[in-house]
């Protein structure tokens, strides 16, 4: 078991909780004309992260190592800002292309960890993951046009 592998699977898990209680808290807060729609978004988004989460998380178990939980120790991990509670819509959908990009640096990394420690396994995963994302950075940036 690689320890780089292991570290950078862990900053996804705990990434990818930070970004989706970022986008739980945008989906209760939202307002304005883009209710309805960003509401709905921003549930999707949430639910299937919550989802993709177990399965790395498992994935860490199965190459020998614990996962990371806790709220605390998963806020220090990924290191993720949060938007305030009175946001604009807008400022919403920015701050998360943020919290993704964040994500899909980590996610990359761990995909090219994996990568070098023939774990194609995790490496698929990862590709995976950033697929998903960069579909979704792409409709919040859609969003603001």
């Amino acid at each position: 078991m690689s320890e780089k592998l292991v570290e950078s699977l862990r900053r996804v898990v705990a990434d990818t909780y930070a970004v989706m209680g970022q986008t739980h808290l945008c989906h209760w807060n939202v307002r304005g004309r883009s209710f309805f729609g960003l509401h709905n978004a921003f549930e999707e988004q949430y639910t299937e992260m919550f989802e993709a989460v177990d399965e790395i998380a498992e994935r860490i178990r199965s190459i020998g190592a614990l996962a990371p939980g806790g709220l605390a120790n998963l806020a220090k991990l990924a290191g993720i800002d949060e938007v305030a509670e009175d946001a604009s819509a807008d400022d919403m959908v920015r701050h998360l292309i943020k919290c993704y990009d964040k994500l899909l640096t980590d996610l990359k990394a761990a995909r090219d960890v994996a990568g070098d420690a023939d774990d194609s396994e995790s490496e698929d995963l990862m590709i995976a993951r950033i697929q998903v994302h960069e579909k979704t950075v792409w409709m919040l940036k859609s969003y603001l046009e």
